[in-house]
């Protein structure tokens, strides 16, 4: 392994092309978690160009969609975060009139959310920009590597979850 001096003075460790990768970074989870985050940083910059929005407030947006209604409850769960966060990002969402709130007309107690005009136009921009940065990415591969992607990826899916619940059950 070779040396470089920092801005300090200091000598770091910098790899060398000849040293074996690390373990972990060879294994499949690790290469999908990378390509999963270079996609999710790309979308969090693309989205906030095109609309504004943080990526909680664009994953509320999109969660809410075209669709009837959601309570906040329903609404953290589609997004897997905490009712907390997610109630300040709907609150920077009212304040810039992109939902409504309004009482369940069947249980008052619990709160609706919805898109208004200017949420379904950034919804909008959101999707079409999804749209285009999906085409972007599997443009290169055939048809039949794309149908054979899907299946593995579907069926990795499956595996994951499996093993989820099991460490979720294990003690």
């Amino acid at each position: 392994m070779s040396q470089t001096e920092s801005r300090g003075g200091s000598t770091s460790p910098e790899a060398d092309e000849s040293d074996p990768p690390a373990p972990i970074t060879v294994m499949l989870s690790s290469r999908l978690m990378v390509l999963a985050n270079l996609l999710k940083r790309g979308a969090i910059l693309r989205y906030k160009r095109l609309t504004g929005l943080s990526s909680v407030e664009f994953g509320l947006v999109a969660s809410l969609g075209r669709r009837p209604p959601m309570s906040v409850a329903r609404l953290a769960e589609a997004v897997g975060q905490d009712k907390g966060q997610i109630s300040r990002a709907l609150a920077n969402l009212l304040s810039r009139k992109l939902i409504a709130k309004s009482a369940n007309p069947k249980d008052s107690r619990e709160v609706l959310v919805s898109l208004t005009a200017a949420g379904l136009a950034a919804h909008d921009a959101i999707v079409e920009g999804a749209q285009e940065r999906n085409q972007r990415l599997l443009a290169h591969l055939s048809e039949a590597e794309f149908e054979m992607l899907f299946q593995h990826v579907d069926r990795l899916t499956a595996i994951a979850a499996e093993m989820l619940e099991i460490e979720k059950n294990t003690r």
